[in-house]
């Protein structure tokens, strides 16, 4: 089996490839700056959360079809188009000035959700199927996904760069769209092998679109009769959604800390914003990018991958509660460190995920498998983020990021996964 140490990765062009379309994706400039921008646009937290919800309920009428079309007809197809649409999002929202036509920019940004969710660790996957590397796989998806927290820290700054240079949050929705265009390009080179099986077979493709769409149906439901794969898909939506509902409201605590601390006092407000929250995203996405890239050789000191999937749970519903009560308490740092130590149980947590599914599910409908991941996800966020922007503007910030993660411990018991057993 070739090494996938060293020398062994750097000769693998496809690797390179997977490398550069994470580091581009995660160009994502906006994110650091996105509940700001809404805010600064009038909206209330209630008002953010419901365009969340949105976003995740049409995420979630579309999440299993897409993910089905992506392994019946092709996965590059499916990609190509999921980022055309996310181009379309950023768009929008550049343009946006009223509550609908963000409603409209989040629709879009679904479409993209969809047809890129799931799709492309299938695509890596079965290169790696392919390539006889499938016992890798936790330690190769970690190290590409840690390319994408290096675009995520670099993004960081060039959107506080951008902010600073326009005085406005809107530019960096624009400035998304490049290097978007720019992974349409990379993944029409995508070699066709990873379109995945039976697309690849002769006579296939767009013909027989009812036998691909029932054969890839009865996989899916096959996967999901194994109560291994269903805790999986649980955990991993469940600690995603906990995740990604609360990561945003790092923002106003950051906001809240540039305005007390006694430097660049000559700057205005937005400004000391802009810098200082550019710089704490691009110490938490360096963070990131080493933890993924070293989830690989944590699982193999702790050897069990149910272990340190279930630790990490613990630890990540810990740090949100420590920093939900530092909100609260007006302990901004204390907070920010928090977070911090959030997004990097996140990237450590994500590929062992990843391969513990992988483990479990049939390599022919793994976009599928994962794309109800997602779907599980989203149906959880539709709930939880109105749900914490109402309690933030009732009770406070602090108040509701301890209420969800509250709810969270409850719920754990449901989410433990285990090891094969013999």
């Amino acid at each position: 089996m070739p090494n996938l140490q060293g020398d062994g990765l750097q000769r693998d062009l496809q690797f390179l490839k997977f490398r550069a379309y994470g580091f581009l994706k995660n160009l994502r400039f906006f994110d650091p700056f996105l509940i700001l921008f809404l805010r600064e646009s009038g909206l209330s937290f209630l008002a953010i959360g419901t365009l969340v919800s949105i976003r995740e309920i049409a995420t979630n009428i579309l999440e299993i079809p897409t993910g089905v079309m992506a392994d019946a007809f092709g996965r590059r197809k499916a990609m190509l188009f999921g980022f055309s649409a996310y181009v379309c999002s950023f768009i929008a929202f550049y343009l946006a000035s009223a509550y609908w036509m963000f409603v409209i920019a989040m629709i879009a940004f679904a479409f993209g959700e969809t047809f890129r969710s799931g799709t492309h660790k299938a695509m890596i996957l079965e290169h790696l199927r392919i390539c006889g590397y499938e016992d890798r796989k936790v330690f190769y998806y970690g190290k590409t996904r840690a390319a994408s927290q290096f675009g995520s820290a670099l993004a960081s700054l060039i959107a506080a760069g951008l902010v600073l240079w326009t005085g406005s949050f809107r530019i960096i929705f624009l400035a998304s769209a490049v290097p978007y265009v720019l992974n349409l390009l990379l993944l029409a080179s995508y070699p066709r092998a990873l379109d995945g099986e039976h697309v690849t077979q002769v006579g296939l493709g767009w013909r027989n679109i009812g036998d691909q769409f029932a054969a890839a149906l009865r996989r899916l439901w096959a996967m999901l009769r194994d109560p291994c794969v269903v805790r999986g898909l649980l955990s991993g939506a469940g600690f995603d959604a906990l995740f990604k509902s609360t990561k945003d409201y790092l923002q106003p605590i950051v906001q809240a800390q540039a305005l007390v601390l006694p430097v660049l006092v000559s700057l205005r407000g937005d400004q000391r914003t802009a810098i200082l929250i550019g710089i704490v995203y691009f110490f938490i996405y360096l963070a990131t990018s080493f933890a993924s890239s070293n989830a690989g050789a944590i699982q193999a000191r702790l050897k069990s991958l149910a272990l340190c999937i279930n630790l990490s749970l613990a630890l990540g519903i810990l740090m949100l509660m420590v920093g939900g009560a530092a909100t609260w308490l007006h302990l901004d740092a204390i907070a920010i460190v928090a977070f911090l130590a959030l997004h990097v149980l996140q990237n450590l947590r994500r590929p062992m995920i990843v391969g513990y599914l992988a483990d479990r599910m049939d390599h022919r409908s793994m976009a599928s498998g994962l794309s109800v991941e997602v779907q599980l996800r989203t149906l959880i966020m539709a709930v939880m983020a109105p749900l914490l922007g109402w309690l933030a503007d009732q009770v406070g910030v602090g108040a509701g990021i301890v209420a969800v993660a509250l709810f969270m411990l409850l719920v754990t018991p449901w989410l433990i996964v285990h090891d094969k057993t013999a």
